[in-house]
C-alpha cells in the first residue's frame, strides 16, 4: 500500500503542476482535435490514463494461467518554439497489479507495485512549407530504476536515441517511431530495440481507427516481442473540454519462449489540458 500511495501522490503532483483545469483555450472542431491528438508531434497537451489487461504464455509451468493489470499514466507536454518546432516531454508512470512471479517448479506468486518510470524528450521539427504534412522528430528515451524490486524492476537506468518519421493528411496518419536503449547504470545489461509503426484513418465525429503495434527486440536474449494490433478512439467534448477515449487489442505472434505476453486489451481516457510549464520557458 505504501508503493500505491507513493505512485498516486506522484501522479497527483504531476497533474497539479502541469495542468490548468480551465477549458481548452483554442477553438477547434472535434474532428480537428481528433487529428491533433493522433499526431505524435502534437501542439496540445494531454493526460492519458490507460488500463491494460494482459494474459501470458510460455514454456514455464502454468504460464498460460497468468495475468496482470497495469494502470499507466502518460502525460504529453509540448513546448512550442517561435520557429514552429516543438520540444515534447512524455513520461510514463506504470502501476502494476498482480504481476505474476515464477517461484520454481509449478509455483507462482503475485505482487503489486510501481514499475520503472520511463520518459522520452523529443525535438519535433517545424513542418516544411512545401510538405506541411511531414512529421520528423529526434530525441532521447530513458528508463529510471524506480520500480519495486520484488516485481523485477529497479535494476537499471537506460538511455538511448529515438527518431520519428511520418505523414499526416486530412484522411490519415502513418509513420514509424524506432528507439534503442542501453543500460548506463545498474545490475543488469540492457540492449533493447523498439519500433512502433502506426497507421490510422480519420472518420467523421472524431473517430480514429487503425493499427499501432509496438515491437521489441532484446539483443541480450535474442528474442522478439511482436503483436498484431487494432485500435479505435473517439474524441468528444466533456464539460467543455476535449477528451480522447480509446480501446485497443494486441495478440502477440512472437514473444519470449519461457514467459511473455499472449494478449493485451487496453482502455484509455485522455483529457486535453493546458501545459502550465510552457509559460516558464518562454
Amino acid at each position: 500500500m505504501l508503493i500505491m500511495n507513493k505512485s498516486i501522490t506522484l501522479a497527483a503532483s504531476v497533474l497539479l503542476t502541469v495542468c490548468s483545469m480551465n477549458a481548452y483555450a483554442e477553438e477547434k472542431s472535434i474532428e480537428e482535435m481528433s487529428k491533433e491528438l493522433a499526431n505524435p508531434n502534437t501542439s496540445v497537451a494531454s493526460l492519458t490514463f490507460k488500463l491494460q489487461f494482459r494474459g501470458f504464455e510460455g514454456d514455464l509451468a502454468d504460464a498460460d494461467d497468468q495475468g496482470s493489470t497495469t494502470l499507466l499514466f502518460q502525460p504529453s507536454l509540448p513546448f512550442k518554439r517561435d520557429s514552429g518546432a516543438k520540444i515534447i516531454f512524455r513520461p510514463a508512470i506504470p502501476f502494476i497489479v498482480d504481476q505474476p512471479l515464477f517461484q520454481g517448479g509449478s509455483d507462482w506468486d503475485e505482487d503489486t507495485g510501481l514499475g520503472d518510470i520511463s520518459f522520452d524528450l523529443a525535438y519535433a521539427f517545424a513542418p516544411e512549407k512545401d510538405d506541411p504534412g511531414q512529421l520528423v522528430a529526434v530525441g532521447i528515451i530513458s528508463s529510471l530504476p524506480t520500480g519495486d524490486d520484488d516485481l523485477g524492476f529497479g535494476e537499471a537506468t537506460t538511455l538511448g536515441p529515438e527518431f520519428l518519421y511520418g505523414k499526416i493528411s486530412k484522411e490519415l496518419i502513418w509513420g514509424f517511431f524506432p528507439n534503442h536503449q542501453w543500460d548506463v547504470s545498474g545490475d543488469i545489461d540492457v540492449n533493447l530495440t523498439t519500433v512502433q509503426f502506426f497507421y490510422s484513418r480519420f472518420a467523421a465525429g472524431g473517430i480514429t481507427y487503425g493499427t499501432s503495434p509496438i515491437m521489441n527486440y532484446d539483443h541480450q536474449e535474442d528474442e522478439w516481442t511482436i503483436p498484431l494490433n487494432l485500435s479505435v478512439s473517439k474524441t468528444a467534448a466533456v464539460g467543455g473540454r476535449p477528451w480522447k477515449f480509446g480501446a485497443e487489442i494486441n495478440y502477440y505472434i512472437e514473444q519470449p519462449d519461457a514467459f511473455g505476453p499472449e494478449w493485451m486489451i487496453s482502455f484509455s481516457a485522455a483529457p486535453v489540458v493546458k501545459n502550465a510549464l510552457a509559460e516558464w520557458f518562454k
